[in-house]
């Protein structure tokens, strides 16, 4: 009696011993299997990223905190660029708030009563702005030039003007 006991505790060891075996090796796999995706995906999102950053090395391309000249052209007059954009970007945004219908610096009637405003507003380079405008109908984009005078104040005008047809 007491060798059948020991022989059916031996098979039931051994069946528990081999379910967790079987068991362990496939939790191992399936932890392979996820690393092996993860590590491809790691190389897709590399290769995502080298994209993106060579993108937006395009992007910031005409910018006047990314071009050394503009700023040191600002600099042999003792101003400083990058305090510089965000004035110059004021200046321009504080143009939408006007009287009548006419817009100090945009050409165009806004439609239907509304005004024309400034949306987005880029400087290029230490002389030129790239600029869009809307008034919620119509848009378009100008270049515009601006200058320091003598006595620090901000001098715009605009160069040239497209607006976008309406479909």
């Amino acid at each position: 009696m007491k060798n059948r006991i020991f022989m059916y505790l031996f098979i039931f060891t051994l069946l528990l011993v081999v379910f967790q075996f079987m068991n362990s090796k496939k939790i191992i796999e399936d932890y392979d299997k996820n690393l092996l995706r993860a590590e491809a995906d790691v190389e897709v999102y590399k290769d995502s990223i080298a994209n993106l950053t060579m993108q937006l090395d395009d992007f910031s391309a005409f910018n006047l905190s990314k071009s050394q000249d503009a700023l040191n052209y600002f600099d042999r007059d003792g101003v400083d660029g990058i305090r510089l954009e965000p004035i110059v970007k004021d200046a321009l945004y504080s143009m939408n708030e006007y009287d009548g219908t006419d817009h100090p610096l945009i050409p165009y009637a806004g439609t239907g009563g509304k005004k024309l405003v400034f949306n987005s507003i880029r400087l290029l380079n230490h002389k030129w702005i790239i600029a869009d405008f809307s008034d919620g109908t119509v848009w378009g984009e100008m270049l515009i030039s601006y200058s320091l005078d003598k006595n620090d104040d901000l001098r715009f005008k605009a160069l040239d003007q497209l607006l976008y047809p309406l479909d």
